[in-house]
């Protein structure tokens, strides 16, 4: 096999250049929190709360523009039949931001909260918050296999090295400078990576659009050339499926922990909403040259390239149609330069999915579910020992797993459909109780299950209204496939459902057990009858709600640890709102 030494180099460059970057970040900031008393855990979380605009505004963009964004983005423009009028992750996660920068940015950070999971547990219980994780840690584990996968993938475009020895180089260096600086090495890093995807790919473009093979864009958006037009169009048909992607990714983008690691560690609650409209607009900056680049391969006579006859999608190669291009359709110096982009775009992805992951265990679950009298210290060892396992586990799906794409778009489904009415019933829905929150963790879970997942090649046992059976056939081994398609828009229906159950559920429990018509024995969660257990509700919230007085304060004895009972405590949050959540958890003043 040859290897490409300007390629190497290019590669190692880059990933010198980001080594270099994340470890400074973390002896820049190795004291930041110390002064204020912050734990060294919290500081691996979430940095002193500190983080700036400038710094910030390219932490949030990168919370979702990494290699699948860029190399997705490119593919949809690209495929025929599809086209810009499919690519609808630029505009749906900067939908996304904006929405999460709106209504959920401010009161997670001004309650001084340290993870996403923290107020499904603090209203829900630490049981309901283990349930919550495992979607959660999903997610962020399946979206690192993917994205490592396909870096695999585009290196073995442009750069004829081992793909699994690439995958792994890349994989230890994010979770090196992860361990060593945490959230402030991701934030610093995620800078660098995507001034080097911008970069990258816009010296690229110019000399893709003008190689010779090349078809006027311009004219290959709306006329059918060497394929179907780029610009692409959706049939009436399809209207409710894209309706259902679209809200997909507009709502089920915002309750991801790599989205509230920045929300949270922003200096405060106002800043946090402001970079992540900054990220919105960064989202759809970003997404240019790579839109550029896929109606670049929809223009191309693939007869006058060194690629051959056959056009990338023929092949079944349409996912890595952006390093095609780069290797091509452009000079191999150009190439290797907008190659070293999209493996920066990787890792920028990566460090801060396997730094979320290992945060939410060793808080909510660790911490909060088993070890309540932990130590900081060990919270951190359990931390850097998360950080190389989740690593560790995503790495080897990445090499071992041929259904990693389909894993995660399950796993991104459940979050939509699972979680994120979650959110909206604990932030803002009064009342909602742990009944509820089972009641419609269990909706969304079989209603998502049963549409079934052609990625996974998994069957559905409920067909939706719409469904047809649609003859898939591999170009490559002219294998065929018959798969169930669901068009209904089954997800968002499945959220709705959620959500509702949630919120029927936990009324439906509380007057129960409030009218007698069943006994306190039976609140085996502890949700309505023992409600001011020290798990659910703190002592600052009682006194809020009349429930109980000052002067009876002081006989109160917590049934879980003051650790755990000050966990949610927040100093902060007196000084910036007094905003009341659905059991308007305040905090009190340590």
């Amino acid at each position: 096999m040859a290897i490409h030494i300007e390629g190497v180099a290019a590669i190692v460059i880059f990933y010198l250049l980001i080594l270099i970057v994340g470890i400074w970040a973390a002896w820049k900031n190795k004291n930041s929190g110390v002064e204020e008393g912050t734990d060294r855990s919290e500081t691996i979380m979430v940095g002193g709360r500190d983080i700036g605009l400038f710094v910030g505004a390219f932490t949030m963009t990168a919370t979702w523009v990494g290699g699948g964004y860029i190399n997705g983005t490119a593919e949809y423009v690209y495929l025929p039949g599809y086209g810009l009028a499919w690519a609808q992750a630029p505009f749906g996660y900067a939908m996304s931001l904006v929405l999460g920068g709106l209504f959920f940015a401010k009161p997670m950070r001004s309650r001084g909260y340290v993870t996403m999971l923290d107020p499904f547990q603090q209203i829900y219980g630490k049981r309901m918050g283990g349930l919550l994780f495992i979607p959660a840690l999903m997610g962020e584990i399946f979206w690192s296999a993917a994205i490592l996968s396909a870096l695999g993938a585009t290196l073995s475009v442009i750069v004829d090295i081992n793909i699994n020895m690439s995958v792994i180089i890349s994989a230890l260096i994010a979770i090196f400078y992860t361990l060593v600086g945490g959230v402030y090495s991701v934030a610093y890093t995620d800078v660098v990576q995507l001034f080097c995807i911008f970069v990258g790919l816009w010296i690229s473009v110019p000399f893709a659009l003008s190689n010779p093979a090349v078809a006027d864009i311009g004219v290959t958006a709306v006329k059918e050339l060497y394929q179907d037009p780029w610009l692409g169009e959706i049939d009436s048909s399809d209207k409710w499926m894209w309706a259902d992607n679209f809200c997909l990714l507009m709502l089920g983008g915002i309750p991801w922990q790599v989205y509230f690691q920045r929300v949270l560690s922003a200096s405060s609650a106002t800043y946090a909403q402001v970079l992540s409209f900054l990220a919105a607009f960064g989202c759809i900056v970003m997404a240019v040259p790579s839109v550029l680049i896929g109606a670049i391969g929809a223009s191309t006579d693939w007869n006058q390239t060194s690629y051959g006859s056959v056009p990338p999608m023929q092949k079944d190669e349409s996912e890595m149609i952006l390093p095609i291009v780069l290797q091509h359709l452009c000079p191999p110096y150009v190439s290797f330069f907008g190659l070293g982009a999209v493996s920066a775009a990787v890792m920028s992805s990566a460090d801060s999915s396997i730094l979320s992951a290992s945060s939410m265990f060793a808080r909510n679950i660790y911490q909060l579910a088993f070890r309540q009298s932990a130590s900081d210290s060990e919270i951190v060892w359990v931390m850097r020992i998360t950080i190389f396992v989740f690593g560790a586990l995503a790495t080897a799906m990445a090499l071992l797993t041929g259904t990693v794409y389909g894993l995660w778009y399950l796993s991104s489904d459940l979050v939509y459909v699972i979680i994120f009415p979650q959110l909206i019933s604990v932030l803002f829905v009064r009342g909602t109780n742990t009944y509820g929150s089972v009641a419609g963790y269990v909706f969304g879970l079989i209603l998502r299950i049963g549409g079934g997942e052609p990625y996974l090649k998994l069957p559905p046992f409920i067909y939706y209204p719409g469904w047809y059976i649609n003859k898939k056939v591999h170009h490559t081994t002219q294998e065929v496939e018959y798969l169930v398609v669901q068009k209904f828009p089954f997800k968002t229906m499945s959220m709705l459902a959620s959500f509702l159950g949630n919120v029927a559920f936990s009324y439906l429990f509380k007057y129960l057990f409030e009218s007698g018509k069943l006994s306190a024995k039976y609140d085996f969660l502890d949700a309505v009858v023992a409600k001011h257990s020290a798990e659910i509700m703190d002592r600052t919230t009682l006194v809020n709600r009349n429930i109980i007085g000052l002067d009876e304060m002081a006989p109160v004895r917590p049934r879980l640890s003051v650790t755990l009972a000050s966990t949610f405590s927040r100093k902060e949050t007196l000084t910036e709102e007094e905003e009341s959540s659905p059991e308007s958890p305040s905090h009190e003043n340590e």
